[in-house]
């Protein structure tokens, strides 16, 4: 009889011959300080960091939570080869624009010596209370890096344009042709409170926001496109938006998990194709990783017709556990470095690097490309002018270093601080076999979480499916790999999210191992834990 752990190991995970493997190498800059959730810029050879915050995690009190004096009022250019770092003070700037350039989660794009910065959440001085700015704010690079250490930035390096729709946070910046496009995020107004009191107001933009900027007599003029609206599928804030080249050559984006799902308080697994077309879901993909905004890199392979993309730590609900993908609906810090490839025939695969972070690093943190690397197109890079065995591919910087990975509860201030560490991130092309685990559940059609975990009797699963008209079953197992309970309902015959409640008298508390099946074949399993 086959015991239920090996099963498992071979359904979740097998290796797959690839040409990479990943190596951080620490690096100091003396005096650098700590920031989270920041914008940043690349020029000359110089990093640009703009807001963010100086502390770990918010703290659940709403008169705790982003308080004033965690805001950065710094700008800091910092010279990765010299390892030194000017600071630029914000102080002298009119009272609107120094609150937004202080604030966390702007959205940001570069373009040459410009740097657009949108949103963003923190306190305003003419409101007296926490806002999300509307403002967009050109920011000219050139002019900032004339400046010496401990200079006040000068306003006629600023230029602003009010709108409403710019009032988004959490968001992502991006451009295509010639238009941008303001992917996602929410507007936040007030304190937070996790018990959704009354301190706040938030909305979700559920859409990709277009809109073009020209030039008339030095000033920027917006004009609006419509909207891509999906309330659905870009309901997300707090995650990743990386560019891609598609099959056929085409550039378009991709917003990978985020949270929060519509109907639960989990983050998402899947991701969405976004170009001048709209906005669609990728069928067949499931992303179990880096399910918060983290370090990333995309890399394009164009003999092969291939993307690789790699998030780099921070927050998600899945992680290994002695080779076992394992649920927390806490939504934990992880040390978890994932790649995520598209190859020649347009499939989507998730892969557990070998390599790890080196601590619970990487929510909030940002990446530096190596600026003697060649892009194959705007936030791609070249992998085929890559020649040598050993590649430095960039830099990560920042984010919140935790000290456990469930910390939200008991979270005092110093439980997690805003790191300062800097990575060197080498991709070493000459192994026989990837860094890491191809994740099998990456590419089912049917993806799944439980709700609560842990939990009491009484549970949910929420599933997500490409076609229905089957027979679903669920299995229930001890640690041991026993059999305990064997479940089943009817697949809904169409596409779309839905749940299955179970109830399990008689269990005791402890370990037990879900298996869902479908149409006779084993999907995946993951841990449930009973209280």
């Amino acid at each position: 009889m086959r015991t239920f752990l090996t099963s498992l190991l071979l359904i979740l995970y097998l290796p797959l011959a690839a040409q990479s493997n990943l190596i951080l190498q620490p690096t100091n800059i003396p005096n650098l300080p700590g920031l989270q959730s920041f914008a940043h810029a690349s020029y000359n050879g110089e990093w640009y960091i703009i807001g963010g915050r100086t502390d770990g995690l918010h703290r659940r009190q709403p008169w705790a939570s982003f308080d004033n004096a965690g805001h950065n009022e710094q700008i800091f250019i910092v010279d990765p080869q010299n390892q030194s770092f000017k600071s630029i003070s914000l102080q002298g700037l009119n009272t609107a624009l120094f609150d937004q350039l202080r604030s966390t989660n702007m959205e940001f794009y570069q373009e040459d010596s410009l740097l657009y910065l949108i949103g963003g959440y923190g306190y305003s001085t003419g409101a007296g209370d926490h806002i999300t700015h509307p403002n967009l704010v050109v920011v000219n690079l050139s002019q900032l890096s004339t400046l010496n250490n401990n200079d006040m930035a000068p306003a006629s390096a600023f230029q602003t344009v009010f709108h409403n729709d710019f009032a988004v946070t959490g968001g992502h910046l991006k451009k295509m042709g010639s238009s941008f496009y303001l992917v996602g995020g929410h507007r936040f107004d007030g304190r937070y409170n996790p018990m959704n009191g009354p301190s706040f107001t938030q909305t979700y933009t559920n859409a990709v926001r277009r809109f073009q900027l020209n030039w008339q007599n030095g000033n920027p003029q917006i004009t609006w496109h419509s909207p891509i609206n999906d309330a659905v599928n870009l309901h997300r804030r707090d995650y990743n938006v990386l560019s891609e080249i598609r099959t056929n050559g085409d550039y378009g984006l991709i917003a990978y998990s985020g949270v929060f799902q519509v109907g639960v308080d989990l983050p998402y697994l899947s991701a969405v194709q976004i170009d001048s077309s709209g906005a669609s879901e990728i069928a067949g993909f499931s992303q179990y990783y880096n399910h918060y905004h983290c370090a990333n890199v995309a890399l394009y392979d164009a003999q092969a017709n291939e993307m690789h993309n790699f998030f780099f730590g921070g927050m998600a609900q899945y992680f290994d556990q002695n080779g076992v993908l394992t649920q927390d609906n806490n939504v934990p810090f992880v040390k978890t470095i994932a790649q995520v490839t598209r190859d020649s025939l347009g499939v989507y695969r998730e892969f557990k690097m070998n390599t790890e972070m080196p601590a619970l690093l990487g929510a909030g943190s940002e990446f530096f490309p190596n600026p003697s690397l060649i892009e194959y197109a705007h936030g791609i890079l070249d992998l085929n002018s890559m020649t040598n065995d050993t590649v430095l591919l960039g830099h990560i910087y920042g984010g919140i270093e935790s000290t456990a990975p469930n910390i939200f509860f008991i979270n005092t201030g110093v439980e997690s601080s805003a790191s300062n560490s800097i990575f060197a991130v080498y991709m070493v092309r000459n192994q026989g076999q990837i860094g890491g685990l191809f994740n099998e559940a990456s590419v089912q059609n049917i993806s799944w979480q439980i709700a609560p975990n842990p939990s009491h009797n009484k549970f949910r699963i929420w599933y997500q499916q490409a076609a229905g008209n089957g027979e679903y079953q669920m299995k229930i197992y001890d640690e041991r790999g026993g059999l305990l309970k064997t479940e089943g309902w009817q697949a809904p015959n169409e596409k779309g999210s839905f749940y299955q409640e179970f109830v399990l008298d008689r269990f005791n508390s402890g370990v037990y191992f879900l298996e869902l099946w479908f149409q006779g074949q084993a999907i995946s399993s993951q841990r449930l834990i009973m209280r």
